[in-house]
């Protein structure tokens, strides 16, 4: 194996070879590099167009068809045809449910805060998946493009991406191949696109409004002696474009006397009104009216009207505006720059409202759909060791997590991160009546913790004796500039507590995190597909558990029937289990989950009406 050079500084490899920027987006996502000239420049292959629309479409034979290919089977297939994939990183159904009515394909519904998972064909695929997909397109178009092999990259992120979100983001970026360098705020990358934060000596403070296609977020950063500050972020991640379309949509519903349920339930018209109210949305920047028909239905809206249905939801943004400003403690006057990022600030509409809340012309000479991409292709060009004129703090060269069910490794403090920096999770018991948690810390780019390094080990004694998932257990990593790590675990409802202090580089050589960086980037396919086959296998195993006490409690309560078919099921779901074939357990899981809940929600509501008899309800 040739050796590679690393700069422990940063944890970044020194090699001659581009480093891509990502932005990994909602709606559209692309792929950017600083050409030979030294300006960042955004990939257009073989004339495909710059923007990858973020669609996965799978074939009967479960094959991925990714991009404007995949677009065109929204109409055709849509159960099969994923699309804003980005809305599900690191979510569960729970965080979901409200919204499914969006989404035109099956997202399973577990009852459980676990990861969302979505069903095309007979496979079940998580978000992390399916995103990996998209950025193998980049890749691919990237390495097509630039004729050589593209393994780094930076990928962006909303600044509101919480720690799963971003573990997501990381994770699906090692999927497709990728050496995930750092995961960047889009509101930096966008800052940077600009030039804002280049010079040293420039002190800023702006304000970046992203209105993509289904999320919006407004950042004010603070920018000095190079460095990005996010001080407030605020926005709704479930307000963009999309919501445009959907109004224009609901108009002509109306407007044509039909049925929502009607529309809704037939999912090749729904999808095709969907992407002609696009059209027309897009339309209306430049023109007063559109006025075109999908069958017998007139699809007419003129630009006034457009503007009084999207009203409301452009209002939302400016309130999202003020309260980051007094999240940030600032006012309006305090703001030097407004950028413009997302599709769907080209709305004139939307800009004048922007404006007018900021008091000043925004920013928007670059493609608001380019400028996050260009900006992580700077970034990707620091971490090269390329250019000296941006500060970057000094960060973390290896990962810092803990042990998880199943030997899996949580990250909490990812490879890159600057310090001294703080990150924390939550995390529960696994058995009921548990009251000692073990807490194992390992440092490492590996998905099992068996390949990583370990730390320390400590136990958080004493909790409550209470039911399994119960507990609220926040274990905090504190990381001082001296590259000292404090371990904190807090059991919140007792206040139970305990704290270790780790030197977590000590005794690693230069080789030594040369190798490991190494073996993630070797293994990174095979360990993502373990992680994900433990994980589907701790969901089994759980659901197990809960359907065998479920039996086991309400026997009186549930007919032969049910009690030998659950019985079934559950047989079925061992089996599954002990093959280790991760979409045969998602589907037997699935398939319990399916059986059971009828007369589970029946035996609850029982139980319910049963413990309120006699009660006065003010």
């Amino acid at each position: 194996m040739a050796k590679i050079s690393i700069n422990l500084a940063t944890g970044s490899l020194q090699k001659e070879e581009i480093i891509v920027g990502i932005d990994l987006g909602t709606t559209n996502s692309l792929v950017a590099f600083i050409n030979p000239e030294k300006n960042p420049q955004v990939i257009n292959d073989a004339g495909k167009g710059i923007l990858v629309p973020s669609v996965v479409y799978f074939n009967q034979q479960s094959d991925a068809i990714v991009g404007n290919e995949a677009k065109e089977f929204l109409t055709t297939d849509p159960a099969n045809t994923i699309f804003s994939v980005k809305r599900l990183l690191g979510r569960s159904y729970k965080d979901v449910a409200e919204h499914k009515e969006i989404f035109s394909y099956k997202i399973i519904d577990d009852d459980t805060d676990s990861l969302v998972k979505i069903q095309a064909g007979n496979r079940f695929y998580t978000p992390i998946e399916l995103s990996a997909e998209i950025l193998k397109e980049l890749k691919a178009r990237a390495e097509h493009a630039l004729k050589t092999p593209v393994n780094r990259a930076v990928i962006t992120v909303p600044a509101y991406f919480n720690d799963s979100q971003r573990q997501a983001t990381r994770d699906a970026g090692k999927l497709a191949g990728l050496d995930v360098m750092r995961i960047v705020n889009e509101p930096t990358a966008a800052s940077l696109a600009y030039g804002i934060g280049l010079d040293p000596t420039q002190q800023k403070t702006i304000a970046v409004y992203d209105l993509g296609g289904g999320t919006f977020d407004v950042s004010i950063l603070q920018i000095q002696n190079g460095i990005f500050e996010v001080l407030a972020t605020n926005g709704n991640t479930y307000l963009g474009g999309d919501d445009f379309d959907r109004a224009i949509l609901n108009y002509w519903i109306e407007k044509n006397s039909l049925s929502f349920t009607m529309v809704a339930e037939d999912n090749i018209l729904m999808q095709t009104l969907r992407l002609k109210a696009e059209s027309a949305k897009k339309a209306l920047s430049t023109q007063n009216l559109f006025n075109e028909q999908v069958g017998e239905i007139w699809c007419t809206i003129d630009k006034q009207t457009f503007e009084q249905l999207i009203s409301e939801k452009v209002q939302e943004t400016i309130t999202a505006c003020k309260n980051a400003l007094v999240d940030a403690g600032l006012t309006v006057k305090d703001i030097d720059e407004v950028i413009l990022v997302g599709g769907s600030t080209r709305t004139p509409f939307v800009k004048q409202a922007v404006e007018n809340f900021f008091g000043k012309m925004p920013q928007d000479n670059i493609n608001p759909d380019e400028v996050v991409a260009l900006g992580a292709a700077i970034q990707a060009d620091v971490l090269a060791g390329n250019r000296s004129d941006i500060l970057l703090l000094d960060v973390t060269p290896l990962s810092l997590g803990i042990e998880t069910m199943g030997g899996l490794m949580d990250v909490i403090i990812a490879r890159n991160s600057k310090v001294p920096t703080k990150a924390g999770r939550q995390y529960t018991t696994s058995l009921d009546g548990q009251i000692n948690m073990k807490i194992s810390v390992y440092q490492g780019e590996r998905d099992l913790v068996k390949e990583n390094r370990k730390l320390a080990e400590f136990d958080l004694k004493g909790i409550p004796a209470m039911p399994a998932g119960l507990p609220k257990v926040d274990i905090n990593f504190l990381l001082n500039a001296d590259g000292i790590l404090t371990v904190q675990a807090i059991e919140l409802r007792s206040g139970v507590k305990q704290e270790i202090e780790i030197t977590p580089s000590y005794g690693l050589s230069d080789d030594t995190v040369e190798k490991m960086l190494i073996d993630s980037i070797t293994h990174a396919k095979s360990d993502v597909e373990q992680r994900m086959l433990i994980e589907a296998r701790s969901e089994g195993e759980q659901l197990l558990y809960t359907a065998e006490r479920f039996i086991e409690k309400h026997a009186e309560h549930l007919t032969e029937v049910e009690i030998s078919e659950t019985k079934v099921h559950i047989e079925g779901l061992k089996t599954a289990l002990a093959a280790q074939e991760k979409d045969t357990i998602l589907k037997k899981a699935d398939d319990l989950n399916e059986f059971t809940r009828p007369f589970a929600e029946r035996v609850m509501d029982a139980a319910i009406s049963t413990a309120m008899k006699g009660k006065k309800i003010d």
